[in-house]
């Protein structure tokens, strides 16, 4: 129920109220993500979530989707908000290997709602949500092997 007919601003009641209720709610003052509305960088767009090229990519067309409601931890996101997130995934992937024939490969992708940093031990530096998606080309990188194992030294290598 919407909070101006009596209904609770309780985060149980978010899928309840309407766009423009929980736009209202959305946004945390001075970061950077929630700043990204009306700044002409993002990519594709739905109701719940963004995409944007990442300001310092690691390979070309590296991008980032981003849940339009402020959390740190992505494992906060409601399903609706999964799902916008990786339909957003999906078209970027779609919308890159179309523009390059190169592209072997993805990194970054979301993992069964995994392959995120949570909390600062975890390197998280943003403390809002995000997913990168990162193309990868054959030979970009001498030795591919190991995936995420490679976010501690010498963990990469089985």
């Amino acid at each position: 129920m919407p909070r101006n007919h009596g209904g609770s601003d309780d985060l149980s009641n978010l899928q309840a109220l309407c766009f423009r209720c929980n736009t209202a709610k959305r946004w945390e003052a001075g970061c950077v993500f929630c700043a990204l509305e009306g700044s002409g960088r993002v990519l594709l767009e739905n109701v719940l979530a963004l995409c944007i090229a990442d300001a310092y990519p690691v390979t070309p067309g590296h991008s980032l989707v981003i849940p339009r409601r402020h959390v740190a931890d992505g494992l906060e996101l409601h399903q609706p908000e999964w799902n916008a997130v990786v339909e957003l995934l999906k078209l970027r992937r779609e919308q890159l290997s179309a523009q390059d024939a190169a592209i072997s490969g993805w990194a970054g992708l979301l993992k069964a709602r995994g392959g995120l940093n949570s909390v600062e031990a975890a390197g998280q530096i943003v403390f809002h949500a995000h997913w990168h998606l990162i193309p990868r080309r054959e030979g970009d990188c001498e030795e591919p092997r190991g995936g995420v194992r490679g976010v501690i030294g010498g963990r990469q290598g089985y």
